[in-house]
This record gives structure tokens, sequence and C-alpha cells, in this order.
């Protein structure tokens, strides 16, 4: 397999800039994932490593060769395409062992045979290997498009969204069968997804993309524990993060969050952290954003000391657990509750925010500050890199 390296690629399709200066470093048999929005640049990055697009700027490198002027059918990519690129003259069978019967890469007809019947079995499909695309549903096709990927022996995989089409349980199951595939295999594979559970399910690091740019690379944990910024914060995690306006102000040498709920200034003392105290004071900040999960919310529909009064604005049941959403100020937030509970719709509900839960970020500039128990975290990146 294969290093993947891009330095400072640009790419614009006429006055969009969609990549602007790219740099990443995916090393040899590493699950990496190209995670972001629709419009980001995602699939523009893997047409660049394909060869099927041309960076204007920019070194797309192979194991530290230079591949920028190699055209794509020699740089020995297999790449699955959302959009499924199956011909619609050819069975299943004859799709899936189209490039193995290329002159390029020609392979005999019982080692072909080999493969299919193994990515068919994988990809539970051994009853469709005759049939035509057009009698396929387009989950059937993604999984035709998948096992024509992985009948190959490429230098990387590329994946463009695989799953998107699939069912909700066989996209559960094909997560799990893709990441041992790719650790039998031994392969390269760069991924893209907008679903934030791929991400975080499959990836050995996640590379977060927004308007064509690198925001953060990291491990699922590194970025959903210590996101760079509250666009990173908001994109990792369902339901959304928490993100509530408040006044830093200092008193008896303690800190004091004041926020906003429903018209009402709640006064919030955050727990003492010499890091935290330290981190706030340097970047001599009053105004910050207050970061807080879901499940970093706990609520009550009787009055609780150290709880503060807003309102219902929603109850969401989604599976095996629900939503309370309560509205505050301008925002609303968002709480996990059980199942079955009697929610009604602006009824009074009591808050409390866990604070030594709470990551800190710039009003203005949307930028990280410092997190609670941060240490922690950095503790366990530094341990996952010496492994």
């Amino acid at each position: 397999m294969a290093r993947i390296q891009l330095e400072n690629v640009k790419k614009a399709f006429g006055k969009v800039q969609a990549l602007d200066g790219i740099t990443i470093d995916v090393k040899d048999k590493e699950f990496f994932v190209l995670f972001g929005p629709a419009g980001a640049g995602k699939t523009t990055i893997l047409n660049c490593i394909a060869g099927i697009a041309m960076p204007e700027e920019g070194a797309v490198k192979f194991d530290g060769e230079n591949v920028n002027l190699t055209d794509s059918a020699h740089r020995n990519v297999a790449m699955v395409f959302e959009n499924y690129a199956l011909y619609p003259q050819m069975t299943v069978y004859d799709n899936m062992a189209s490039a193995l019967r290329s002159k390029l890469y020609k392979t005999d007809e019982a080692e072909i045979e080999k493969r299919i019947q193994w990515a068919a079995k994988t990809m539970k499909m051994e009853n469709l290997l005759e049939r035509l695309p057009s009698q396929l549903s387009n989950g059937q096709k993604q999984r035709v498009a998948m096992g024509r990927a992985l009948v190959r022996t490429p230098n990387v995989f590329l994946m463009d969204e695989p799953l998107a089409h699939l069912d909700a349980k066989l996209r559960n199951s094909m997560r799990t069968e893709l990441k041992e595939m790719q650790a039998n295999l031994g392969s390269t594979c760069i991924y893209v997804t907008h679903d934030f559970m791929e991400a975080m399910a499959l990836g050995d690091r996640i590379a977060i993309i927004n308007k064509g740019r690198i925001v953060q690379i990291g491990t699922g944990d590194e970025i959903y524990y210590m996101p760079c910024n509250e666009f990173t914060a908001q994109l990792m995690g369902e339901p959304q993060i928490n993100i509530v306006n408040a006044v830093i102000s200092e008193m008896d040498g303690s800190l004091i969050a004041t926020i906003n709920v429903n018209g009402n200034n709640i006064a919030l003392k955050l727990p003492e952290d010499e890091r935290v105290y330290q981190k706030i004071k340097e970047s001599n900040l009053t105004n910050v954003d207050i970061g807080l999960r879901p499940q970093n919310v706990k609520y009550s529909f009787e009055p609780k000391e150290g709880y503060f009064k807003s309102s219902v604005y929603s109850y969401e049941s989604i599976g095996n657990k629900s939503v309370i959403v309560a509205e505050c100020a301008d925002d609303q937030l968002r709480m996990i509750a059980p199942n079955g509970l009697s929610v009604g719709i602006d009824s009074d509900i009591y808050l409390y925010f866990e604070l030594d839960r709470a990551i800190i970020f710039d009003a203005n500039t949307k930028e990280y500050i410092v997190r609670y128990d941060e240490q922690s975290f950095i503790d366990l990146a530094a341990s996952m890199e010496e492994k």
C-alpha cells in the first residue's frame, strides 16, 4: 500500500476556491477520514489523489513520489463513487471484474472468480451477480461499487460516502465490515463522510474540512473532547453541543460566569481549576462561549438547589433515547433523556450545568481556549502516539 501526502494543494472551479492550501499526511495502512459539511471540498481532495482533478498548486505524493503528472490509470487507486459509476450493459459480476480484466491489471479468470466470490459474500450480494444495474436498488448498486473496489489490490482505497444509500441496519453492519476488511487487507484507505457516527467509528484519524481548508486533524477522541473551535465542536456530536454565551468576572479569587436565561441573568461559579483560571486570565477575555455536551446538562421538573429555571421547547424521541430541548435566551439547550417521559411543551424545566466538563471558547473568534480536565486528554493523546 502507500503513504499519501498532499502539500499545499489548491484547486479552483471558476471563481470558487474548492481547495485552499490542503496539507495532509496519510500514513501507510491508515484508515483516514475526511469529515465536513456538504461543499467543504472532501470529494475534490479524493479526485486530486485519484488523478481525476489536477491541482493548480501544490503536490500529491505517493510514498514520497510526486504523482501530479501521473495519469489516473497509472496511480493504482480504487475509488468508490457516491453515484456508483457502474457499466449499465454489464452484469454485477462483470462490473466487479472489469478492472481485473483491463490490460493494465490483467488477472486470470480463476483468480477473478475467487476474488469476486469473496467480495460478494462480504457484501452479502451472492444472489445479485447475474443481474444488471437496472435491476438493482440504490443500496445494492452501492454494494456493487464497493465490491468492485475490494477485488483490487490498489495503493489506496478512496471511498466517497460509500454507505450513504444503504439502509440503516446494513450501514451499521458495513461499518464493522469495512474496518475489519481494511485491517485484514493492510490497505491505506481515505474515506469521505458527513456522518459523525461513521467518522468516529471508522477513522484512525479524522481531518475536519470546511470551505476548502483543513480545520483540525486528530483522532476521534482528540477532536471530540478538544475541538479547535466552535465549528468543529458543533460538527462532532449528536445531539449537537450546547454553546452558551457568558460574561466572565472575578469574585474572591473565583471566576463567575453570568449567562442570560430568558431575560434573567444567572451567575454560575466556575469550578476551581488552576489551568482554566490561568488560560482565561491570559486571554484577557470577559466574553466567552461555554460549550457543554448534552449529557453534561442535567434537568429536573421540580425546583432543585443549584438548578435554574427554563422552559421546554421540544421533546424528541430518537430510538434508544430522547432529547429534551429547552429555551435559553437566543439559544436552545439539548439534554439526553430516557424514553417514555411525559413532557409538556412550554412546561417548566430546571437545568444544571456540569461545568467541570465545560469547554471554553473565545466568543469573538470562536476559537478554543481551554477545557476542564484538559490534561487528562493531553495525556491520553500522548499515550496513543506512543502506541
